[in-house]
């Protein structure tokens, strides 16, 4: 494969909400050749339904993974690893294949180790997603404005790490950065781990009840992602366990840090790390598409 065009054929294995929102995106943008393979008949039935997909099945199909030129894989990072390992024999030469996961380390150069030479894994993590798991809660509207990060290592091709760009901007998203493995992981612990950490805890730091009742919008904006795969997110956690821990140790002092000045009636230091914080918060707001 040299190119992503409108007629390349591209397969999706795990139609769940990301594969199903990259479905979607494809799909309603042009492609015409998007098909998938997944677990659960009833998700082909409903992404046929939606015209996502051109057709896919839930069973191992050999002629369709030899017809593939891109392959996208929505998989756990272990399944993922054991499902190339298991079926690699079923590619064609020149296939290019991709994923979705979270976590890189102890996945890139492994699978890259393993993959026949004539095929080429190049990975990429889509910043965005959904509380809720299923292909019926896809939506292609939440990679427009959002970041999408290509992970390349020196096993890679100029020609796969464009391709994969390139899907980056078909998709929608609005910013496209690159990142070594190392890298990766390391701002991956900090921006959405560590995020998910606190929103879990923060949901079961108050045993309090009804609290449903009386909440108003910051504490749902806060623990919105408490809604979470606790299969995935486990697994994530556990393959990036020692970055994970680095950014809670940090989080903890710091969080100590203003504890006290709070205790210190110190308003004038809290002052001054509202403002930091507001300041940096403005960075991140995602631009108007």
């Amino acid at each position: 494969m040299t190119e992503l065009t409108k007629d390349t054929k591209i397969l999706i294995v795990g139609l769940g909400v990301i594969g199903g929102g990259y479905a979607k995106a494809l799909t309603y943008s042009g492609y015409r050749h998007v098909r998938c393979i997944t677990k659960n008949a009833a998700d082909i039935d409903y992404a046929m339904a939606h015209g996502m997909i051109e057709f896919g099945t839930h069973e191992i199909d050999e002629k369709l993974i030899a017809d593939s030129e891109l392959i996208i894989f929505a998989l756990y990072p272990t399944v993922f690893k054991e499902w190339v390992r298991e079926h690699q024999s079923l590619f064609s030469p020149g296939t290019v294949i991709t994923d979705v996961s979270g976590v890189k380390s102890g996945i890139v150069e492994e699978l890259q180790s393993i993959l026949r030479d004539d095929v080429e894994f190049i990975s990429a993590h889509p910043m965005a997603g959904r509380e809720k798991s299923g292909v019926e809660y896809s939506n292609a509207e939440v990679f427009r404005g959002a970041n999408y990060i290509v992970v390349p290592t020196e096993e890679n091709t100029e020609n796969a790490i464009n391709i994969c760009k390139a899907l980056g901007e078909a998709l929608g998203f609005a910013k496209i950065s690159t990142l070594t493995v190392e890298e990766h992981d390391k701002m991956i612990a900090f921006l959405s781990q560590l995020t998910h950490c606190i929103a879990v805890t923060l949901m079961n730091s108050n045993s309090e009840p009804n609290l449903e009742k009386y909440t108003g919008d910051s504490f749902r904006d806060l623990t919105r992602i408490a809604k979470i795969n606790d299969l995935m997110w486990s697994e994530l956690f556990m393959l990036n366990k020692d970055a994970l821990l680095h950014e809670m140790d940090s989080f903890i002092e710091k969080f100590k840090e203003f504890r006290n000045m709070l205790e210190d009636s110190d308003s004038e230091s809290m002052r001054a790390e509202m403002r930091k914080a507001s300041a940096k918060r403005e960075l991140f707001d995602k631009p108007k598409m």
